[in-house]
């Protein structure tokens, strides 16, 4: 005996019925209508869809050779507890991390060997001038910051990163939806078209870094890309003279989340943007699967400075390659009050003025209001541009060059909904 094979509705979720009136699927909960075709080809779209499976060749760096670290001694911050690398020569420093005295504890030992080393290209002069020029054109930076900010004491070190190489296949259905409006002497109408919409393909990533180190913020790090990984070479300790090294603790196996969050968001994006005509779309289900997935060991150059003002902490970071400078800076408060009152009083004045010539400005409540927003919005503006750090929402900067294709596109139209509004009756 064969099953009844039942419908779901795909614009409310109740089971469809078949009416004999209309002669088509219809929905007694919401009375949407749809074609027996229309059903059958979005059960198969349905019916096609698989699990993720982003999972990752976690092998990466290399045993050390014997002898290899014999001239690197392991450093310890006693007071946040970073633990870094540096050569037989490194005197006396600070941690890179909290500004701390740090303590020599000996040979380096344990921990992986890394891959591959992209060398510093920008001096401490660079990343100096770098943080001066950081400084500049921030009104609302408070002058006393500036003035004691102790410069001087930046730090080069090599951070500690897991860099992801994958291809990934993905197939991504999404909601669309368009819309057509028109009139009469009565009602205002909207007719709502639903769609169906499949993408699939493939996408190929190289090099998705990710810190490898719980000392050094994320969101600094990821703000200082991207890197140019063309320029890495081959590891060797010679590269580690004269800078410190972190030493990482976050392995390569519990660093692949963060890669497949960065990876699945520019995967959906690249095939969201060949989604077109439409008036909304919505992702509705993802597969990605990941092929050739491996992982590599790679020290990044980073220059750092902390320092302590009204005591907060604040972290500049330099990518150590491209000199791209990023670091969060104080607000003067008082300053930014004084200046959004000023801006208020002076495009009251300016609306004011206005109205002599603008009906709109006329009114007194419209001009305060517009006063007082615009004041808070340049205010506002200006207290962004102290604001230079956040995570990277995908890793749109390492899609391999040519990798992405389109290999199906599936527009399925679903059902139509028409909303009918009154028009507003005029009184004249």
């Amino acid at each position: 005996m064969s099953t009844l094979q039942e419908y779901k509705c795909p614009c409310c979720g109740g089971a469809l019925e078949f009416n004999s009136s209309v002669q088509k699927m219809k929905c007694p909960f919401c009375d949407t209508e749809f074609e027996m075709e229309v059903l059958e080809a979005y059960d198969n779209q349905l019916g096609n869809e698989q699990q993720s499976d982003m999972t990752w060749d976690a092998n990466a760096g290399q045993e050390w050779e014997t002898g290899e670290a014999d001239g690197l001694k392991t450093y310890v911050c006693k007071s946040c507890g970073g633990e870094i690398i540096g050569d037989e020569t490194t005197a006396a420093t600070s941690c890179p991390y909290c500004d701390n005295p740090i303590v020599l504890m000996g040979q380096f030992s344990g921990s992986l060997k890394p891959d591959y080393v992209i060398p510093f290209k920008k001096d401490k002069k660079a990343a100096v001038a770098g943080l001066k020029n950081h400084y500049e054109g921030k009104i609302l930076l408070p002058k006393v910051f500036k003035d004691q900010n102790h410069i001087e004491e930046v730090k080069g070190v090599y951070v500690p990163f897991w860099l992801f190489d994958a291809d990934a296949t993905a197939s991504i259905r999404y909601k669309a939806t368009k819309e057509r409006r028109w009139s009469d002497s009565n009602y205002e109408y909207t007719e709502t078209s639903y769609y169906s919409v499949q993408r699939g393909g493939y996408i190929g990533f190289n090099t998705v870094p990710v810190d490898g180190s719980t000392k050094m913020p994320d969101e600094l790090m990821e703000s200082v890309e991207p890197y140019n990984f063309s320029e890495a070479v081959p590891f060797q300790t010679a590269y580690l003279a004269g800078y410190l090294a972190d030493k990482y603790d976050v392995t390569d196996a519990e660093s692949v989340e963060r890669a497949n969050e960065r990876i699945k968001k520019s995967t959906e994006e690249e095939f969201r943007n060949t989604v077109t005509g439409y008036n909304t779309v919505t992702t509705e289900n993802t597969y990605i699967n990941l092929q050739n997935a491996q992982a590599k060991y790679a020290l990044y150059p980073v220059w750092m400075l902390n320092t302590q003002w009204n005591g907060k902490k604040y972290t500049f970071a330099m990518n150590g390659q491209t000199g791209k400078m990023v670091g969060d800076l104080p607000c003067d408060n008082k300053k930014y009050w004084l200046l959004t009152i000023a801006f208020i009083v002076g495009l009251a004045v300016v609306c004011f003025g206005l109205s002599f010539i603008i009906e709109i400005f006329a009114n007194i409540f419209v001009s305060a209001i517009i006063a007082i927003g615009g004041g808070f919005l340049i205010t506002g503006i200006m207290r962004s541009q102290l604001k230079s750090v956040g995570f990277k929402s995908n890793a749109a900067d390492y899609v391999r060059k040519g990798s992405f294709k389109v290999t199906e596109r599936n527009d399925l139209f679903m059902y139509k909904k028409v909303d009918r509004r009154e028009k507003p009756k005029n009184n004249n």
